[in-house]
Formats: C-alpha cells, structure tokens, sequence
C-alpha cells in the first residue's frame, strides 16, 4: 500500500486539563483531496494547526514522508513542504501580486530584491496553474477569490508537498468556486496532497475523495466519500440524527401584531453599492436579504446602521426621521450590526469572553460610568447560559473558541445593548450545520420576543428557512420583497440570478 505523505498517530493536545484533539489518527496521501469534517470545537482547527506547526502536539507523532518530525512554528512546517492558505486571507493587499507570492522568499542580487526576477518567478507560477493575472498589480484591488487564488500561488511556489485548504470557498460565487476546484483538480495531478475543509457538503462531495470525522476532540472514522451517504456524514458529525437538526417552525407574524415598521428606509443610496433602496422592518418579523455575492447586501446592511453615509435618501425610525451618522447613533435608537467578517469587525480574539460580551455596553456608558468588576462578570455569564456559549469560561480567550460560539459572543455583545433593530450580515457563515441550526433557532426567538432582525446570506435555503418575507438585490437595488412562503428554493434561485429587468 502507498505511504502517507503525512501520517498522524495518538495525536492529543491539551490546553489547561481539557483535551482539544484526544488521541487522534489522521492520514493523508499524495495526490488526495481529503476532508477534514465536524462540528465546531470537534478539533478541527487544532488538527491544522498541529499540522502546520501552529501548535505542538502534547503527546502522538507526526510523520512526514516515514520521517518523524517535531514542529517548532510554521516556518519549520514550511520547511517540511506543509503550507495552508485560510479562510481569512493572511496576506498584505497594499503591495503586488508578485510581492505577496515572493514574501520571505524575495530574490536578491547584489544584496538588494531583483525586481525583474520576483515578476518573472510570480507570472510563472500564475501561469502554471493557468492564472491569468498581472504580477505587477495591487493584491487589494482584485476580487476575494483572486486573493485566495494568489494565496494558493505562493503556498505553491515553494514547492508544497501538503496544502492546507481552511474553507476557501466561503466568500466565493458558483464562478468562482469552479475555478478554484480547477486549481485544485491540477495540483492533485501533480502529487500534491490537499486537506480540505468546508462546511459545504456539496463541495466536500464534489471535490473530495476522502473525509475524516472528528468529534468533541476524537477520532470517529476515515470514509471513502463516494461510498458515505450524506445523512450519514451528518449524524457521524454530530453523533445524533439528522431529523434532530430540523430548525424551529418559523412562526408566521400573528394577524392581530402591528404591520407598521419599526425601521424603514426610502430611497437610500450609498456610493455605487445600493442605490434608490426602500425597506421596511417590522417588529417581530425576520426579513431575509437575497443576492449574489456583490449585489449590494451588505452595503444595504451598512447603510441602514450607520457604518456608511448615505448618499441619498432618508432613514425612519417608529416613523420620525433619523439620522444615522455613525453606529453610536445608530445604537442609541436601538439598531445594531453584525458584520459578516467576524476577525477584522467582530471578535476580539486575545480578550476574553467576558470583556467581548461587555465592550459595547461599556462603550455606550462611555469612560467614566465603568460598569463594576461583579456586574460585568453577572451580566457575561448570564448570556453565556442563555446562549449556550461553550465552553462556559469567562476567562477563556474569545479567539480560541470554535466559530459557532465566536458568533454567539458576538450576538451575546450586540444584546447586551437590549436592541429593538438587529441587522445580521452573514451570521452562519463557516459554522457548522449544528450550530447553524442553533444560531438560526436563536433568530426566531429573538424576533418571537419582539426585535426586528435582517438576516443576510449567501446560503438561500437558509434565508427561506429563516425569514418571514425575502428582500431580492441586485446589483445595488432592490427587485423585491416576497413573502417567504410564496417562494421555493429553487424560484427564489432563479429571481436573484435573473437578468435585470431593462
């Protein structure tokens, strides 16, 4: 039988006394696409990291080609030929293309960077994997899946043996998606071994020949994708059947509850993001937002919380016109923002659970109202227990959390603010489905208990299943607003990518 290019044998690590990976085996061999499944916190993302050098392991071997290695730091997984590309893009968009496939590794003559040699070594390596993109342009200007693209262009340029792939695909469309698979199908013709973990199961099927199950930290199994049923992947996952993962009914607004927005929006344009957008959010209702990626959702989510200022068009609050220069304002009529990327604009990632679920509210008090030691710790605690936030240590890092438990710390921070408006720009995304049923579950209730809550996905089942009606956008306006209801998957499939009307 051929050897694993990578093997990992009993592979534990602890952090404090709880185990995050309990005695795990992993193999991985040249020329595989290989999934890493599970729920989040199942260890996973201590799996990766052990792998490329982020963390060591505390007990288990680690075997590279046979070899038995000891990874010090990332550089000497590097040196191994273990590289990962993640999901949120760790390279500098303020310099070229070629600089960014060329960092730490920048050709020199005569002491100083060869400028003409760094071009020529990235548009090679762009060529190889048949890129069409310009060495000498700025990384930032182009799109997230260039990005990634050129992320997966310099793990490769230093002739990786093993690529980390740490959801790749979660800000990508169809299009997109399709020529990283492509990339994807090419190294793996080359002998290039590919870890590949998503929360899609579609693509884990579609592009995967193995996956492995964690959960709660251990091993469950190593499957043949194309003999494992996906039912079966989702109840190994959670170790429970899949009919528990069935959301709440969504309860449809009762007749006798007031239609009248709490929020509504008229002719609301910023930029060349949204243009000319009316919107109306009703209390008690979830208003789902539909739209490929670049459709204006999120400039839409921005406009009606005061990140962005409008260029055009006025903003209602309980029918008084607002003006909602900035979040604090914002926040002081009772609308918050959750943005869809929980690094740069959500989490805190060295402090701890508590000081994230209390920064906020500490901010609206403002400096001198500090919100005393006892009663920040009574009111952290009491939304860690109410949301379910595990594990349920205050004092934990909210960074070392699973992303499930990332979002609810930061829903955690957002209710604090006691809400009436509750706009939430992807708040699934690159979880798992158990705690994306959890989170969806959590929308229901708060909108069952009163708050009007925007809901914006890429996924648009999950706006269907979530919303009670369904705002369409297109290229910076709004088609229309359905009743979720009246819509299928596949009819509000065809109404996002339809041609605009002329």
């Amino acid at each position: 039988m051929e050897r694993p290019i990578l093997e990992l044998t009993g592979a534990t690590v602890y952090f404090g006394a709880d185990a995050a990976l309990d005695g795990v085996d992993f193999r991985l061999f040249p020329g595989e696409v290989h999934s890493l499944m599970g729920e989040n916190g199942a260890g996973k993302s201590t799996l990766i990291k052990a792998i490329t050098g982020a963390l060591q392991l505390t007990s288990g071997e680690l075997r590279i080609d046979g070899e038995v290695m000891h990874f010090g730091s990332p550089h000497d997984a590097q040196e191994a030929g273990v590289r990962a590309v993640y999901q949120e893009i760790d390279l500098l968009p303020n310099i070229s293309v070629a600089e960014n496939i060329s960092l730490g590794t920048e050709p020199r003559r005569f002491g100083l960077i060869d400028w003409k040699e760094m071009r020529e070594r990235a548009h090679a390596v762009l060529a190889d994997l048949g890129l069409d993109i310009d060495p000498a342009s700025i990384l930032g200007r182009h799109s997230l899946a260039v990005q990634q693209l050129v992320a997966i262009a310099r793990a490769i340029s230093t002739e990786a043996r093993v690529l980390v792939l740490d959801e790749p695909t979660s800000s990508l469309d169809l299009d997109e998606c399709a020529e990283l698979f492509r990339v994807i199908r090419d190294l793996k013709e080359r002998g290039v071994a590919i870890i590949f973990v998503s929360h899609f199961l579609d693509q884990v099927y579609e592009i995967c020949d193995r996956v492995t199950v964690l959960r709660d930290g251990k091993l469950v199994g190593e499957y043949l994708t194309r003999e494992f049923l996906r039912i079966d992947l989702v109840q190994a996952m959670l170790g429970r059947s899949a009919e528990s993962l069935r959301a709440r009914p969504r309860l449809h607004l009762a007749d006798e509850r007031s239609t009248e927005p709490f929020l509504s929006a008229r002719a609301v344009s910023v930029g060349s993001g949204i243009n000319d957008a009316d919107v109306d959010m009703i209390e008690g209702e979830v208003l789902g937002v539909a739209g490929l990626l670049g459709s204006g959702r999120t400039e839409l989510a921005r406009a009606l919380t005061g990140i962005d200022k409008l260029d055009g068009g006025i903003i209602r609050i309980q029918g008084t016109d607002e003006s909602l220069g900035n979040p604090r304002s914002a926040i002081s009529l009772g609308v918050v923002y959750s943005s869809e990327n929980r690094r740069t604009e959500g989490i805190l990632s060295e402090l701890s659970v508590q000081e994230n679920i209390t920064l906020a509210l500490q901010a609206e008090r403002g400096v001198f109202r500090r919100i005393r030691p006892a009663r920040q710790r009574e009111l952290a605690m009491s939304w860690v227990d109410a949301l379910d936030i595990r594990p349920p240590d205050l004092d934990r890092p909210a960074g070392t959390l699973s992303g499930g438990n990332q979002q609810k710390v930061l829903l955690a921070r957002l209710l604090a603010l006691s809400p009436r408006v509750l706009v939430l720009d992807e708040p699934t995304r690159g979880i798992d489905v158990g705690a994306k049923v959890e989170v969806q579950n959590l929308v229901g209730e708060l909108a069952d208990n009163g708050l009007s809550v925007m809901f914006i996905s890429a996924e648009l089942e999950e706006v269907l299943r979530v919303g009670n009606r369904v705002l369409i956008v297109q290229d910076g306006r709004i088609l229309d607003t359905v009743p979720s209801e009246d819509l299928t998957a596949d009819s509000l499939t065809a109404l996002v990518a339809r041609p605009e009307a002329v």
